[in-house]
Order: C-alpha cells, then structure tokens, then sequence
C-alpha cells in the first residue's frame, strides 16, 4: 500500500474519478421525452387532413360510378322475339299476289336502373317500302333492368296496295318475299321517384317469307 500511494503522488498526471457505467447522449434524453403539446396539436391536424383527404377520394369514385351506372339512361330496344305463318296464301310469278297471317311476338328491353312506361304505338309491315300490314301496341311499363314480352293479334299482309311495277314476281320466282317490320314506342324512363326523362324505343327489323316451307327466317334486327 505505502509503494502505490508513493507511485500515485510522483505519477505526472493526476487521477481522474471513474466514469459510470452508462450515459446516455443528448439525442437520446431528447428522444425519450413527451412529445410537446405543439407537436400533438400537429400529428392530429395531419391524420385529420389524411382523413378527410381519403372520404373525398372515396366520394369521387362512387359519384363517377354512380353518374356511370345508375344515372346513364339509355333507350330501350324493341325487337321481333318470334314470327310465324299462320294463313298462306301466294299467286305466281306472272300473277304475283299474297296475303299472308302472321303470328308475331315482340320484346321492349328495358337496360335502366328505373322503369319505362311506354305510350300506345303502331308496328308497320313494308314490303320493299310499301305498307302491307300494321298492327297496333298498348301502352305498358317495363321494369327496370327486365324485358317485357308484348303478344299482338294475328297480323293480316297483303300485296294489294303494291304498285303494278313492283318487284313481286320476281320475289316469288326465288322464293323468297322481304318483309321489313319498323316501329316507335315514345315513352319515359322514370329514376328513383325524382328523374324523369324522355326516351323512345325503336324497331327495325327485316325478315323473310320462306315460299317453300311457309315460313319466316333470317329474323335480323337492329
């Protein structure tokens, strides 16, 4: 004990006081404290701003969807569902004639998220731009997004107001006499109660009387 007091009074440097086991840094200390009242205020202003950023994205995707789906109103189809010969009756193709009965069932498609009340309407039966025959359509509503079939009473064609130039013989000659069935239903498609907007529903349809088996193919509309 006497030769380490000795050293430690002739040593040129004097002896520091030993150093804890730990200090922590001042980044450290100031990583740990609470955050200040100011910084709360700021995190809360930032996550409301995110929250209210999110709702009107959020917002602007389901009124773009909405304005895109529920709110396109688009026309509704009127289309020939089936035809048939019922009464038959052709002359030749040097004494071209015909009077024909025909069985036609019709559908009005209605593709809207509201339904289509339709007003009374005429279907016009042309053959090669002349009136044969016409029958007439009751007004009806069509649900939406649904297809409503529409049954009509036989319908009478015949050539008799065709003029004496027409193409009829030679028609009859191939077998094969054109028909054309056009049509309008004007009406209003009606949208959740509050929306009601004009729209129409149209028919162009062309078929063929088939001489040899009296009947109607090639049913094509438009």
């Amino acid at each position: 004990m006497a030769e380490n007091k000795e050293a430690a009074a002739t040593s040129p440097y004097p002896l520091m006081p030993s150093a804890p086991s730990y200090m922590r840094s001042d980044q450290e200390a100031a990583a740990s404290a609470p955050p200040s009242a100011e910084e709360l205020r700021h995190k809360k202003r930032m996550r409301c701003l995110l929250y209210v950023s999110i709702f009107a994205v959020f917002q602007v995707v389901v009124i773009t969807v909405f304005a895109l789906t529920v709110m396109k109103i688009k026309s509704p189809k009127f289309r020939v569902r089936t035809a048939s010969i019922t009464g038959f009756e052709v002359g030749s193709a040097s004494n071209p004639s015909f009077n024909l009965e025909m069985d036609v069932h019709f559908g009005v498609k209605n593709t809207n998220f509201g339904h289509f009340e339709y007003e009374d309407g005429i279907v016009v039966f042309t053959y090669r731009d002349v009136r044969i025959g016409q029958t007439n359509v009751e007004e009806e509503r069509v649900r939406a997004r649904s297809t409503r079939k529409v049954d009509v009473s036989s319908v009478d064609l015949t050539s008799r107001g065709l003029p004496a130039n027409s193409r009829l013989g030679s028609d009859i000659s191939t077998g094969i006499i054109p028909i054309t069935i056009s049509s309008k239903l004007d009406g209003k498609i009606h949208l959740m109660k509050i929306i009601k907007k004009k729209k129409s529903a149209q028919m162009n349809c062309t078929m063929e009387v088939v001489l040899a088996t009296k009947s109607v193919q090639n049913v094509v509309c438009k």
